[in-house]
């Protein structure tokens, strides 16, 4: 309670020389109530009050002061205006050096505002003044004055800093009316208080009010001087930062219903009742209110306590998105998204089904594992689509420190939950589709195991109460739709690949990528580039192209590239205005894209003996894999080159033993192994190999160079063999058969026991090639090498030898330095045209 210097006492004009309606001119006013009686200096800041205050001057008339209703209105009319307001005379004007403008006013007499009008740059207000009596002494009255005056010095005695010179003021009023309006005017209470107690005619009931007003005041000082008591004695910084904010705490909760923004507590408080989070939940986060309300602010546990309740407020702990089940609906949804796919559709809808039908039964993880830009991560999105859910996508690509799944704990500085919950929390649903990305490069470190940190999140079983480090309550996870995506399935552990249904996702055929690019890539390269249908056009003969010759990979990311490409060419042409309308054929190939980059290189590259062509499996899809042997003058020496890993190098060994053991079947000289060495090398050095598929491919490369005998350049072949010369199954058939159709292949061999495989293949791809199946390793020459070629009779009469020496010709055409008809014979055919076989 201040007040600045008292009032003089005013003189009373006689009721009967006063006019009962004036025009005055009009000064609303913001944050200020001038009672009658009472001195108080007013701000000007609105242009048009200045020139209404100027003009009052000009006139030495009196002004009407009002209190807006709303003070962010800069021109009020009539309706923003209260109804009752107080005369006053401008004792004096100024203008200080900062170019504000400040006038002292004394306050006259109430007034009861009827109409408002502006005319010219001022508002005139027609009023009506309230007269005021001064009433009989009763002892009623009396009581209550006298009592209001002593309530009023006690209050200034308390008060810090209240002046001196107001308590004497208020002891030196005899006038009950002047004291009301005295002490309301220095009285710490809303605008809206005041300007009641302003409205209020009657004595008695002014009293009163001010009196409890008054009472109300008393007491929070009564509690500030208790409180300084309990807290006094040497105060640090943190004691007394504590102590003003207990001291605003009790003023705010005497005076509720006053003026002001929330404070922080009561904002986190009114979040977390809206989290609706479940009971061990809500403890916990009441329990961590209650210490940050007591805590200093400057205290450096005070910024995280704070950012973990936020954290728990913001959590989806209710909240959760209608699911839309409709399968017509869904299966629409991946038809316009995905062209083929048709395993992984119906495993979704599938999925859909069961959900539908068992909407609180356990769900299964779906995860998607095949060679990169195969839509792994584009079906994530159509699912969730299709459901009606929110996307989350979360990268395990590199994931090395388990707390980037469960979360760090509170005690460390910057500490966050994990990326489950940050996903969640951005999601704002607790039943999202979470897509974990690139599950198969997750890593382990000193850290700890991420993957086995998702043990928990991913089982159906234990999810149900998920325990985030950060958060150290548990979080329901049983309504999120987990998928994860990997090109390699082997590199998932397989405690965490038990979690899973596992969805092979193959990668596409020429026509398949033919009709994606069609239907996608073009149109989404024509938006990112900002052309229209009508400005760019490609066409099929020259798509195809760009299919079979500048891309050989699984799924469509590069043919994308390569599309997008030729759409920025032509971009720039009509950015220049060299054509309107750009339109792309074959011819227009090479000068945009280069020379075609990859072509058929398999009648080159088995034009000769020693060279076979083998299928292998690499996580970006399947792959022709050329096997070479060579034999030169030496001791029986076997050298393998290529990057080799292990089981390959033995596979070669076993090729090796093998066809020396069958030399006598396949009409070869036993003792020529024991003067030869073979090399034999697997190009494209730099990338490793490895794994036992390659041994029928060795096998038939080593009898080629032996024998002489050409391999088929349009026949491909996997699988292991044994040292008793079965065919052996092995794994990737999918990948290794779609991989010889892309390469040009037109017969592939297989092991007998991978046939069941062939269902996974496309019909597609069945279509386009022949597959024979192993058994035994005598059936291969028959399927993989060219027949030899029958000498003519007069070529035959000549050269009658000894079946022996015959044998040895026959067994040293691979020697690069015999000399005979056998190596010429070799040399004419390498030579001569090849047929189309």
């Amino acid at each position: 309670m201040s007040a600045p210097n008292p009032p003089a006492a005013l003189p009373v004009t006689p009721a009967e020389e006063r006019p009962a309606r004036e025009r005055v001119i009009l000064v609303p006013v913001r944050s200020m109530v001038l009672f009658p009686g009472v001195v108080l200096p007013v701000m000007i800041g609105r242009e048009r009050s200045v020139r209404a205050v100027q003009e009052a001057v000009r006139r030495q008339a009196p002004v009407g002061v009002v209190l807006q209703r709303d003070e962010t209105i800069e021109n009020p009319a009539r309706k923003d205006l209260h109804d009752v307001g107080t005369l006053a005379e401008v004792m004096r004007y100024l203008t200080a050096p900062d170019g504000k403008h400040h006038a002292i006013c004394q306050g006259t007499q109430r007034f009861r505002l009827l109409t408002l009008a502006e005319e010219g740059e001022l508002a005139w207000a027609e009023i009506e003044r309230i007269e005021e009596s001064e009433p009989a002494r009763t002892p009623e009255l009396e009581a209550r004055f006298l009592a209001l005056k002593q309530q009023a010095q006690e209050v200034l005695q308390m008060a810090p800093g209240a002046p001196e010179e107001l308590s004497n003021a208020i002891a030196g009023i005899g006038s009950p009316s002047m004291l009301a309006d005295m002490v309301a005017t220095f009285l710490d209470i809303p605008l809206a208080e005041k300007q009641e107690l302003l409205e209020t005619i009657g004595l008695l009931p002014r009293l009163d009010k001010v009196a409890a007003k008054l009472g109300k005041l008393r007491q929070v000082l009564e509690l500030s001087h208790k409180i300084r008591q309990e807290t006094a004695g040497e105060l640090n910084k943190a004691q007394r930062e504590y102590f003003l904010r207990e001291q605003l705490k009790q003023i705010q909760k005497e005076l509720s219903g006053g003026a002001g923004e929330k404070s922080e507590i009561t904002e986190l408080r009114e979040a977390l009742e809206r989290a609706a989070m479940p009971e061990e939940a809500k403890k916990q986060a009441q329990k961590e209110l209650v210490r940050l309300e007591r805590m200093n602010e400057s205290a450096a546990e005070y910024s995280m306590l704070r950012t973990y309740l936020e954290v728990l407020s913001e959590l989806p702990w209710s909240q959760t998105t209608e699911d839309n089940l409709d399968i017509e609906r869904a299966r629409t949804v991946l038809e316009e998204d995905h062209h083929g796919l048709e395993k992984v559709k119906r495993a979704i809808l599938e999925y859909l089904a069961v959900l539908q039908l068992a909407p609180k039964g356990k769900r299964s993880n779906l995860c998607l594992v095949g060679p990169p830009g195969v839509g792994k991560t584009s079906l994530g999105q159509s699912i969730a689509r299709a459901m009606g859910r929110k996307f989350v996508r979360v990268s395990l690509g590199g994931v090395h420190d388990e707390a980037e799944i469960r979360g760090h704990r509170r005690t460390y500085i910057g500490a966050l939950p994990g990326n489950v919950v940050q996903g969640l929390r951005k999601a704002g649903s607790r039943n999202p589709v979470f897509l974990l990305d690139e599950m198969d490069k997750l890593g382990a470190g000193i850290q700890g195991d991420p993957s086995s940190a998702l043990l928990e999140v991913l089982d159906p079983e234990q999810n149900r109460a998920f325990r985030d480090n950060y958060l150290g309550v548990p979080f329901d996870l049983s309504r999120v739709l987990f998928i994860g995506t990997a090109n390699v399935l082997d590199g998932i552990p397989p405690p965490l690949r038990d979690r899973f249904e596992i969805i092979h996702l193959p990668g596409y055929t020429a026509s398949e990528k033919l009709a994606i690019a069609r239907r996608y890539l073009v149109h989404r390269q024509l938006e990112a580039n900002g052309l229209s249908k009508a400005q760019f056009k490609i066409d099929a003969a020259a798509l195809k192209r760009v299919v079979r010759e500048y891309t050989r990979e699984a799924g469509v990311r590069n043919l994308e590239r390569q599309i997008g490409q030729l759409v920025r060419h032509a971009a720039v042409r009509i950015v220049e205005k060299q054509a309107k309308k750009v339109s792309v054929g074959v011819d227009d190939l090479h000068a945009v894209l280069g020379p075609p980059r990859f072509q058929s290189e398999l009648a080159e590259r088995t034009a000769l003996p020693g060279v076979a062509t083998g299928l292998a499996w690499t996580p970006v899809g399947g792959e022709i894999l050329f096997v070479e042997a060579t034999a030169m003058k030496g001791r029986g020496k076997l050298t393998l080159t290529g990057h080799l890993g292990e089981v390959m190098k033995e596979s070669a060994q076993a090729a090796m033993t093998l066809v020396r053991a069958r030399a006598e079947e396949l009409g070869l000289d036993a003792k020529w192994f024991e003067t030869h060495d073979l090399h034999v090398h697997l190009p494209a050095g730099a990338i490793p190999k490895d794994g036992p598929s390659a041994g029928v491919t060795l096998y038939t490369a080593l009898v080629s160079l032996i024998t002489g005998r050409r391999v088929r350049s349009g026949v491909a072949m996997t699988g292991e063999i044994s040292l008793r010369g079965l065919v052996l199954p092995v794994g990737g058939i999918k990948e290794k058969v779609l991989g010889a159709l892309a390469a040009g292949i037109g017969t592939v061999l297989l092991p007998e026991r991978n046939r069941p495989d062939l269902e996974d293949v496309p019909k597609e791809a069945r279509a386009q090639l022949k597959f024979v199946f192993l058994k035994d390793i005598t059936e291969l020459a028959r399927h993989a090498l060219e027949p030899v070629a029958k000498p003519s009779p007069k070529r035959a009469r000549k050269r009658r030898k000894p079946a022996a020496a015959k044998v040895s010709r026959v067994a040293g055409a691979g020697n690069a330095g015999h000399r005979g008809p056998v190596k010429r014979r070799i040399a004419a055919r390498a030579t001569a045209p090849r047929s189309p076989a």
